[in-house]
């Protein structure tokens, strides 16, 4: 196991992305913290029925306070934060549209969820990684800011500023031993993808290298890597998976 004894925060964790990589880091032998605004209990019941061990917390990554009561919940628990994955976003129930119609509060949610909840959390697990002297956040990105797939433009913008914001982390903390990257995947059949999917979303699969839908399984083997100390000298990259959709 890759990640036996680590302590790893997942945001986002009641479905999708989420949910399939609480399962793999449980796999991988880490404890997993679920961390969600929706009930996550779910998630962590399939892990300890697997014989992992998780904590379900219910947080809004928008809330400085829920941030930091997330942290200090996961080392009264566990004792130490190895990895945060920052994977809670507005993708589920966004509805495709011109930019021009998009309201401004929609884009704000965007913005505040997808940027501004990544930055939260990595400033609160920050200071228990610079006292363990080591740590690994990753981002979820998407390759939507390569391509400007949409029509949802405060998606996409917020996906492009995501990888501003791990390249700019990634210099500041390079000195207290954390990594920082982006796991950007393409179009994927999560519960998002489906319901975007019956709003005309194509699903991209026609343009890959490998001719078919992407799936949240065929993301964990990079998001493994990068949680593990086989990525130690990799940092402010942007990982992109995708089958060969997208190259940067």
């Amino acid at each position: 196991m890759r990640l036996e004894s680590k302590v790893a925060i997942v945001t986002g964790a009641a479905r999708g992305f989420g949910r399939a990589f609480c399962l793999r880091l449980a796999q991988e032998g880490a404890k997993v913290v679920a961390a969600d605004i929706l009930d996550a209990s779910d998630t962590v019941a399939e892990i300890e029925a697997k014989g992992g061990t998780g904590l379900a917390l219910k947080v809004d990554v928008t809330s400085e306070e829920d941030t930091l009561r997330m942290v200090e919940e996961t080392v009264k628990r566990f004792g130490r934060v190895d990895i945060l994955i920052n994977n809670a976003a507005t993708l589920y129930g966004i509805k495709l549209m011109p930019f021009y119609e998009i309201k401004p509060e929609e884009w704000d949610r965007a913005m505040a969820v997808n940027v501004k909840g990544q930055w939260l959390c990595a400033r609160a697990v920050f200071p228990q990684m610079k006292q363990q002297g080591k740590g690994k956040i990753i981002n979820m990105g998407s390759t939507s800011f390569i391509g400007a797939g949409g029509p949802f433009a405060h998606y996409v913008t917020s996906k492009a500023a995501v990888v501003g914001l791990t390249r700019a982390l990634a210099r500041e903390l390079g000195d207290y031993g954390i990594n920082v990257n982006t796991l950007a995947p393409g179009f994927t059949m999560t519960e998002a993808g489906h319901l975007l999917k019956t709003q005309g979303a194509g699903s991209r699969a026609g343009s890959r290298c490998f001719k078919r839908d992407e799936q949240p399984d065929d993301v964990l083997g990079a998001m493994v890597f990068l949680c593990s100390e086989e990525s130690d000298f990799v940092t402010g990259q942007t990982m992109i998976v995708d089958g060969g959709g997208s190259f940067l």
